[in-house]
C-alpha cells in the first residue's frame, strides 16, 4: 500500500517537543492513546510514552495525562486508574488519578500539579463529544494545561476533542512515540517503484473500507479483503450474507465499496469461491462452521467466519516485494484460521518486507515481522500522507490567530489567517473506536 499523494515529509513543518526546551512549572498535557485493557494485557501504547514523560517530569513540569479507553457509544468507556499504576509502576514516582477531566475541579486539580508531577486524568470516552469533537468539550480539555504533546499514534487518525480539538486552543508539539511511528512508516508509504505491492485488510472497523481499501485498489497489484470488508465486498456485489457482521457504518462502507467497484482500478480484488460459516447469535458463535459457495449465498442465522484464499492469490502474495496486513481476515480467536494462516504462510515467503497493522491484528496473529499497532492511524498515513493530528499541529506551527481555552485572542509572531483552520474531518474515521 502507498501513499497517492506528493507529500514527502509527513513531519515537514510539525513541531518536535525533542526541539522544545522545557521549563519548571510550565503546564503541559499529554494527548495519549492508552486504550488498554484493565488486565494490562498489552502495555506498548503505554510504555511508548515513558521518554516524553520521563523527560517532561524531569524538567519540572506539571504534566496532565489525557487519554481514551473503549467507547462512549457501545459503553465499553472505564476508568484509566490501572494506567496510573501502571505509570507509577515504570517511572518509579507516584502517578495521581484524578476520575475527572472536564470539571472545575479538574481543572482545579491540574493547576495544583506540583512541578515535576504527572496525574492521568478521566477516560475522555467518557463524553459523548470527544469521537465527534466537541469544541466546548476541546475547551474544558485544554483548560488542564498550557501547551499540548501530541502522542497516542493510536488515534492520530481522529480529530478528536483530546487532540486536534486542544490544538485549536493551545500550542502543540508531536511526542516521541508519535515522531517513531510516523519515521517508522514513512517508506512503506512509497515503496521502491516496479515492486509488487499488496494488502490484505480486515477486522471490523470501518477504515478499513473506508480508506484502507480505497486507497489500495489505487496504489497496490493485489488487495485480499477478509472480516467485515470481505463481507460489504460480497453484498456489494450482491450476494446473501445471511446474519454476517457488517460493522458500525454499513451504509458508508458499502457506497464506498460499490464507488471502487465502479471505478478504474489498479488493485486485482480477491473474491473467494468458498466461505466458512457458522450459525450465530449475535456476534457469537453457536456451532461448527462449514463451507458454503459464495453463488449460494449464506443460510439465514448463519455469518461468514473465515474464507478460502484463491491458490493464485497466495502466490501473489508470496511475491510481493511490499505487503501490508491490517486487521485479521477471520474469526481468528474463534478458531478460524484457515484464511490468516494461509496469508501469513505467503508473506513468511514473500520477496520483499510484510507489515501488520493495528492493535488487535498484531495481539491475534502469530507473527515475528514488523508491526505498527496504529491500525487506522496507519492506513491513513499510509494512504494520505498524512493525519488529522499532524495536519491540526501543522496549521496551529503556521501562525494561525485563535482564541484560548479561557477566551483570550492570539495571534503567533509571524503574523497570520484570522482563524485557524481545523484539520480535515476524516468523517471515514471520527466515531470509530480503536
Amino acid at each position: 500500500m502507498a501513499s497517492d499523494t506528493g507529500r514527502v515529509d509527513p513531519l515537514g513543518g510539525v513541531p518536535l517537543l525533542s526541539a522544545r526546551d522545557i521549563v519548571a512549572g510550565e503546564r503541559w498535557i499529554l494527548s495519549a492513546g492508552f486504550n488498554v485493557d484493565a488486565a494490562l494485557t498489552s502495555t506498548g501504547r503505554i510504555d511508548s510514552e515513558l521518554t516524553d514523560l520521563r523527560r517532561l517530569a524531569g524538567a519540572g513540569a506539571r504534566v496532565a495525562v489525557l487519554s481514551h479507553q473503549g467507547s462512549h457509544h457501545d459503553g465499553t468507556a472505564t476508568a484509566l486508574d490501572h494506567v496510573a499504576g501502571h505509570l507509577s509502576r515504570r517511572l518509579g514516582r507516584r502517578v495521581r488519578y484524578i476520575p475527572e477531566n472536564a470539571s472545575d475541579a479538574a481543572v482545579r486539580a491540574a493547576e495544583a500539579l506540583a512541578p515535576g508531577e504527572i496525574a492521568v486524568f478521566g477516560n475522555t470516552r467518557h463524553h459523548a463529544g470527544e469521537e465527534r469533537g466537541d469544541p466546548e468539550l476541546a475547551r474544558r480539555f485544554a483548560l488542564l494545561g498550557d501547551a499540548v504533546a501530541v502522542g497516542g499514534f493510536s488515534k492520530a487518525h481522529r480529530a478528536h476533542a483530546s487532540n486536534s480539538g486542544v490544538l485549536r486552543l493551545l500550542p502543540g508539539h508531536a511526542a516521541q512515540s508519535l515522531v517513531t511511528e510516523v519515521r517508522f512508516l514513512t517508506p512503506w508509504a512509497r515503496p521502491p517503484e516496479g515492486v509488487s505491492r499488496v494488502a490484505v485488510l480486515g477486522g471490523r472497523k470501518p477504515e478499513k473500507t473506508l480508506v484502507g481499501l480505497v486507497h489500495a485498489m489505487r496504489t497496490c497489484d493485489l488487495v485480499v479483503p477478509g472480516g467485515v470488508v470481505l463481507n460489504t465486498v460480497l453484498r456489494a456485489l450482491g450476494h446473501d450474507l445471511g446474519a454476517s457482521d457488517l460493522g458500525s457504518r454499513p451504509d458508508a462502507c458499502l457506497e464506498a465499496v460499490r464507488g471502487v467497484l465502479d471505478a478504474p482500478a489498479k488493485a486485482r480484488l480477491h473474491v473467494p469461491r468458498t466461505v466458512w460459516v457458522a450459525p450465530v447469535d449475535g456476534r457469537r458463535i453457536t456451532g461448527e462452521a462449514g463451507p458454503v459457495t459464495v453463488a449460494d449465498g449464506v443460510p439465514a442465522g448463519h455469518a461468514v467466519v473465515d474464507f478460502e484464499l484463491e491458490p493464485w492469490a497466495a502466490r501473489s502474495l508470496a511475491a510481493a516485494g511490499s505487503a501490508v496486513l491490517a486487521g485479521t481476515p477471520s474469526r481468528y480467536l474463534d478458531g478460524q484460521a484457515r484464511s490468516a494462516d494461509a496469508v501469513l504462510s505467503a508473506l513468511s515467503r514473500a520477496s520483499g518486507p510484510a507489515l501488520l497493522l493495528g492493535g488487535d491484528t498484531v495481539a491475534e496473529l502469530p507473527w515475528q515481522g514488523p508491526v505498527s499497532t496504529g491500525g487506522g492511524s496507519a492506513l491513513q498515513l499510509l494512504a494520505t500522507g498524512t493525519c488529522a493530528v499532524l495536519d491540526a499541529l501543522r496549521d496551529h506551527a503556521r501562525g494561525a490567530r485563535h482564541t484560548d481555552a479561557r477566551g483570550a485572542r492570539h495571534t503567533d509572531a509571524r503574523g497570520a489567517r484570522d482563524e485557524a483552520t481545523p484539520p480535515a474531518d476524516d468523517n471515514a474515521m471520527n466515531g470509530v473506536s480503536t
